[in-house]
This record gives structure tokens, sequence and C-alpha cells, in this order.
């Protein structure tokens, strides 16, 4: 028989899910007291700035909303009893108020929070990994507000040249991938320019110990090198061909360069054989600068070969040539068509082909007409000797660093470098768990300060994986038993909150405590290694 439901009480229950894990690491990174004191607000103020900014970020590891959603999420989650913020005052205009409160100290409160996070989880700043990335925007932004990031086209990261852009970068630590420092740019803004400000603001952040920075290509040029130096701080990076040409490259031999015992992460799960292979050769380097008196930069260079990256590169190379070279067939068969009736018509299109397939270095072309017909006639190859001088440099690229050859031999190089890829995995989270895509705000004052929110999130993000896996290490653990598909897993930040995320909450009635349903096994050891009692509510 089948039953109809009937309607009853409304339910009581809130998501609970991480909200006391994020307010128990707010409260510990002290957000809501470094922006009251930076921004206060009139006493007859029902929330405090930093009342409505730990919310954001705590929507944001929770459940990613638009500004004018928050109110609702938080009705439906345990604002109220994570918090103690009655969720009828988190309107949009409340919102926007403190968007538009912090803005003016951004860097300050980046910098304030970033120092309570160093000092109050222990984490060792003397490596630090910086990148950039562009955040794309919505909407026609014809007036900005001058002293913020101002919206512009630029080369955006997801490949949307119609839409303007924000750029914004992170410094995360060699200790656990943590961002402790981040900050906004004008859409248009080189990132090679970024690299001098943002190393004296690390140098701060690490208390002027002597600081080694790792980045991309952008942060190699003479004036970013020469003031790394005279700052004292170390470096690593790749040399863009600018630096270290190609010609350098392809005469290099593999048979002279020394193996490293290194496995990448994706080849982790591989056989000794399926794994790629790294080898290195050190020698030096100088860089002159662009003026007579400038001094010349000694360098130490690492020239890196990976297996993987030569066959990445070969296999590119062989689909592109394949692509032109059926591009170029089927031009032979249409020579003297209405396509192609005229020479004129066919190097049109031998320029489209050598554009759009990039064979521009090894397609060579003779043009002509028969002298009985007229009609257009086509020769063409592949270069095969330039060919093979592209494919000699494949698999290989120049670091360049002045770190004492004391401290760090040619592998040791390489492998503090491959740490940047943790930049890169912030940056998925950033642009992934916590929902940062396109921006609708209208305003580049509050863009500014939500991608400040966006980041903290991410650093509360960053340190609970850290301190999972602190905790497990001191158990000699490196795995949570159910964490992924009920097996056993190494804990990422993602996984951590996902699991979380299923924990509810009834609300109290009068002299009645509020009651959360007994957590599962699982989330009962993740609340245990990060010593949070979800009892315990503000």
């Amino acid at each position: 028989m089948r039953q109809r439901a009937q309607w009853g009480a409304p339910s009581v229950e809130k998501m609970l899910g991480a909200l006391p894990v994020v307010a128990n690491f707010c409260s510990r990174l002290r957000i809501r007291e470094i922006i009251d004191d930076a921004c206060p607000v009139r006493d007859v103020a029902e929330l405090t700035h930093g009342q409505v900014i730990e919310v954001l970020v705590a929507n944001r590891l929770t459940s990613p909303s638009p500004l004018v959603h928050v109110q609702e999420w938080a009705r439906t989650w345990a604002v109220a009893e994570a918090f103690g913020i009655d969720p009828e005052l988190l309107n949009d205009d409340r919102i926007g108020r403190a968007l538009d409160a912090i803005a003016p100290h951004l860097d300050h409160l980046a910098g304030s929070i970033g120092l309570r996070a160093i000092d109050t989880f222990g984490i060792d700043v003397s490596r630090m990994h910086w990148d950039m990335t562009s955040i794309s925007l919505h909407g026609d932004f014809s007036q900005v507000e001058e002293g913020y990031p101002a919206p512009k086209f630029g080369h955006p990261k997801d490949r949307r040249p119609d839409l303007k852009q924000i750029q914004a970068g992170i410094a995360v630590t060699g200790d656990g991938a943590v961002p402790v420092f981040h900050r906004a740019f004008n859409g248009g803004a080189g990132e090679v320019g970024q690299v001098i400000g943002t190393m004296k603001a690390l140098q701060q952040l690490a208390c002027r110990r002597r600081l080694l920075m790792i980045g991309d290509s952008k942060l190699i040029s003479y004036a970013n090198l020469a003031a790394l130096h005279s700052e004292q701080a170390d470096f690593i990076a790749p040399a863009s061909k600018t630096y270290v040409g190609v010609e350098v490259l392809r005469s290099l031999n593999l048979g002279a360069a020394d193996p490293v015992d290194y496995v990448a992460a994706r080849d982790a799960g591989k056989s000794a054989e399926e794994r790629g292979s790294w080898h290195v050769i050190e020698d030096a380097m100088s860089l002159a600068g662009p003026r007579k008196g400038d001094p010349v930069l000694n360098l130490r260079r690492v020239l890196v070969h990976s297996s993987a990256r030569a066959h990445a590169a070969a296999t590119a190379r062989a689909k592109k040539l394949d692509r032109a070279r059926e591009d170029l067939q089927r031009l032979e068969r249409g020579l003297g068509s209405r396509h192609y009736p005229t020479t004129e018509k066919v190097a049109a299109r031998i320029t489209a082909i050598t554009r759009d397939r990039r064979v521009a270095a090894y397609l060579r072309t003779e043009i002509g007409a028969d002298p009985a017909t007229g009609k257009p006639t086509l020769a063409w190859h592949f270069d095969q000797e330039a060919i093979d001088a592209e494919a000699a440099a494949d698999g290989w690229y120049a670091l360049l660093t002045n770190l004492d050859p004391a401290r760090a031999d040619a592998e040791q190089i390489l492998r503090l470098y491959k740490g940047q890829e943790a930049v890169e995995r912030r940056y998925s989270a950033f642009k992934g768990p916590l929902a940062v895509a396109a921006l609708y705000l209208k305003s580049n004052r509050r863009i500014a300060a939500l991608i400040t929110v966006i980041c903290l999130a991410l650093l509360i993000f960053c340190l609970v994986e850290r301190q999972v896996r602190h905790a497990l290490a001191a158990h000699d653990a490196t795995k949570v038993e159910g964490l992924y598909a009920g097996r056993s897993a190494i804990p990422t930040g993602r996984l951590i909150f996902d699991a979380l995320a299923g924990i509810r909450i009834m609300s109290g009635t009068g002299q009645s405590p509020p009651i959360i349903p007994q957590p599962t096994d699982l989330q009962i050891r993740l609340l245990d290694l990060l010593e949070v009692d979800p009892r315990d509510l503000r």
C-alpha cells in the first residue's frame, strides 16, 4: 500500500558541518579582534565588522554563496549557534558595509593575521613559494575607485579574454603549503613587477631571517634578482628562453648529467619502469644589467632534464605535425577549386595553417602555377633538421639560484623548486572548493575586500589540513581510516571538510540546550585530531 505523507511541524534541525572547526580556527587567528581593532564600529551597532567577516569566511568554507544569499545560508546553517550571530542581521547591505570598511586596511589585516598564523601554529617561513593568478569579472567597470586594484583586460588563466580581470598573488610556506600572505593587483599588472614588493613583505613576515623565495619564470629579471641580492634573500626560479636560450638547451648531453632520485607525485603509484626520470647538470651564469654601471650578477644555473617533459613535448609536436599534414593534404586536393583558385588564396591558407598549427619553424613550402592550366601548384615538406634541432632541447629547462652550494647541491635545488606545485594546488582550492571563479561585485573596492575574505578562508582550509597531518604524524601515521570512499586516505582540506559536512544540530528551546546527533566515527576522529569539540558553542 502506498502511503501519503503528512505535513508536520517546522524542522528545528540545521546544518552544523565544519562551522565549529571554522569558529575555533578564527578564534585562534584572532580574525574578529584584529579586524575590529582596525575597523571599529559605533557602540550601538548590532554586529562588528569582524563578526561579519568571520561569517563570510565560514560561508566560503562550508557552502560558498553569492553575497545576496548569505543570509539564507545563515538561516539554514547553525551560524547563530556556532558564531553567536542572528542571521537576520546578515543582509547584503550589512555585508557590503563590512567589505567597504576593511578595504582600506587589507595589507595590514593580511599581514597581522598571517603573523598570527605563523606564531600560533609554529609555521616555518624560511622557504616561501610565490605565484599569481587571475580572477575574471562580470560587468563593465568603467568607473573604478582609486587606491584599489583596477579591473583590466589581460592574459586570463581561464582563457576568457572577453572579461576584465583582477589578479591575486599568494605566498605559501614550504611547511605545510600554508598561504600566510596574499595581495590583490590590477588586472593588467605584470607579474615581473610585483616581485620586489612581495619579497619585502615576505621578509617582514619572516622577521628578516634569511628568506628563500621560489617562483615561476616571472621572478627572473635583472631588477628583481639585484633587489633580492641586496636584501640578502635567496631565490630559485626557472629561466625563460630570454635568459637561457634554446641553443644552450639543445647542446646539452644527457649522458653527462647526474641522475636524481626523485619521484614526482603523479608517478607515486607507478612501477619503477613507468616513472619519469630526472637528471641535472650544474654550471654558472652571469647576468648583466641594462646599464653599463650595473654590477654583474653571478648565479648558479641548474640544467634539468625531465623524461616526462621530453615525452610530452615529443607527443605535442607529433600531434601538431599530424594536424598540419592533414590540413596541407586537404589544401592539395582543393588546388584550383573555387576555394583556392589562385596562388594568393593558397598562400593565405598556408599562412593560416602555419599560424594555427604552430609549425613555422619547420614547414617549407613552394607555391607556383601550372604553365598549361594556370592552376596553382604546391610543394611542401617538414624540415627534419629543424625538427631534430627542436627535439634536442625536449625535456630540458634551467633553474637559476643564488643559494650557497653548501646549503643545497644541484639535486636539492631541483627538490626545492618542485615544491612550487604547492601554490598551484592551493589555487585549485582557491577556485574550486572555495568557489572563486567569476566575481559579480560592481565595486573594485569590495572586490579587493572579498579576495581577502577568500584568502582568509584558504588560510584556514590549509591550516586544518596541516593540523590533521601533524596530529597523525605524532602517532606515526599518515592516513585517516575511511576518509575517502570508505578507504584510508592522506587527509586534504577538501576531504576533511567534506567528511564533516554531514554534522547537524537541533536548536535548543527555552532552557534546553541545542542537541547534536551523534557524529560518525570518522567525524569524531577528525574532530579529535583537530582538537575541536563541536559542543562548545559561542
